[in-house]
């Protein structure tokens, strides 16, 4: 299996299953020098956690991250040394048993049956690579990505599941961490919770949207072609397992209205520097940043794993008709939220390198 790699010059390469011993990735091509801490990694490594609520998979993994190579000591810090940093989480509530029911059945929506038809084979057990477990790694990455661009600020919230979605005239950045939906409007909290609560004991799933924003990006990040850096940004995101669209600033809404409403005006700033006086670009122009926040969102379909029962097929041919017991996200959209920031972040951090390595800006 290839492609397990993303990324330029911040490269990562992620490794393991979901019912595997351990996962974890290696960041290659992260710069010397560079200080953190381990609880900074385990910060957001905490947030994507499972069976933190009843409101996602009562899987209980601890996630605990350990750095394997690629650091120093440096008093209370760590320090890199511009060689692999290796990091590796520990699998350690597997139930494979779970998924006997469904190890030649395949699950409609799910990649079951992609993977049988490219690889010939499939670790049924919780999907394997296929498993949103796998995303893990990435949020480790993410949490050193946003250390290598001075000042970058990287957070997400949830703003939609299923027909319900925030009032964002609510907009709190601080109200997100203080629900389990990761949502800025205090007021939905309680309608997603009723909301939820029906669609899990019906035995189904629901999609939501989550929204990025990535303050502090300097200026003149991305390429204008090949390399732009809102396709860098949306090829990170739709990697994301149950990712099946993104948009950028205004993103399809810019298909219904007129350019007046499009475009973003400007003029001198007080330090005459351009300053521009609306975002709809969601902070990119022809690729490049233009040192607005980044503005990016992406949508999560509903979880392939439930317990209302779907028509499939199973290996053999036979028309079957697939349960999927165990522990499952009747919303995965909820833990996407730290993965989106995490993908982001390692985006704009590859951007930065190319960006200092061609301009010597940086």
């Amino acid at each position: 299996m290839s492609h397990n790699t993303f990324g330029h010059l911040f490269r990562v390469t992620t490794w393991g299953e979901s019912h595997g011993p351990a996962l974890g990735c290696v960041v290659d091509g992260c710069p010397p020098g560079i200080r953190f801490t381990l609880a900074e990694i385990q910060h957001h490594l905490d947030k994507r956690r499972p069976g933190q609520s009843r409101f996602t998979t009562q899987r209980q993994e601890p996630d605990a991250v350990r750095i394997l190579s690629g650091v120093l000591e440096d008093g209370e810090m760590l320090l890199t040394t511009g060689t692999p940093v290796s990091m590796v989480i520990e699998n350690v509530d597997q139930r494979s048993k779970d998924y006997g029911d469904i190890a030649k059945r395949y699950r409609p929506g799910h990649a079951d049956i992609t993977y049988d038809m490219k690889y010939g084979i499939r670790d049924y057990r919780g999907g394997g690579r296929s498993s949103a477990r796998e995303t893990a790694a990435r949020v480790a990455a993410g949490a050193l990505a946003r250390r290598v661009v001075p000042g970058l600020n990287v957070r997400a919230a949830l703003i939609s599941m299923g027909e319900h979605a925030i009032d964002r005239a609510n907009w709190d950045w601080a109200e997100v961490d203080n629900n389990p939906f990761f949502s800025p409007d205090a007021a939905s909290v309680p309608v997603f919770a009723d909301y939820l609560d029906g669609i899990r004991k019906a035995g189904s799933s629901v999609g939501a949207i989550i929204e990025v924003v990535a303050e502090g990006v300097p200026d003149g990040l991305g390429a204008p072609i090949y390399g732009k850096l809102d396709s860098e940004i949306a090829a990170n995101l739709m990697s994301i397992n149950a990712v099946k669209g993104v948009e950028i600033g205004l993103g399809f809404e810019a298909g219904r209205v007129r350019g007046e409403a499009n475009a973003d005006e400007i003029r001198r700033g007080a330090d005459g520097r351009p300053e521009f006086l609306s975002n709809h670009a969601g902070g990119i122009l022809g690729g490049i940043s233009t040192g607005q926040p980044v503005v990016a969102r992406f949508a999560v379909k509903p979880t392939s794993s439930m317990l209302t029962p779907m028509r499939s097929i199973d290996a053999d041919g036979n028309e079957v008709d697939v349960v999927t017991k165990g522990r499952h996200d009747p919303c995965v959209g909820i833990r996407a939220v730290p993965i989106g920031e995490a993908m982001v972040a390692c985006a704009i951090a590859d951007a930065y390198l190319r960006h200092r390595g061609q301009t010597g800006k940086g």
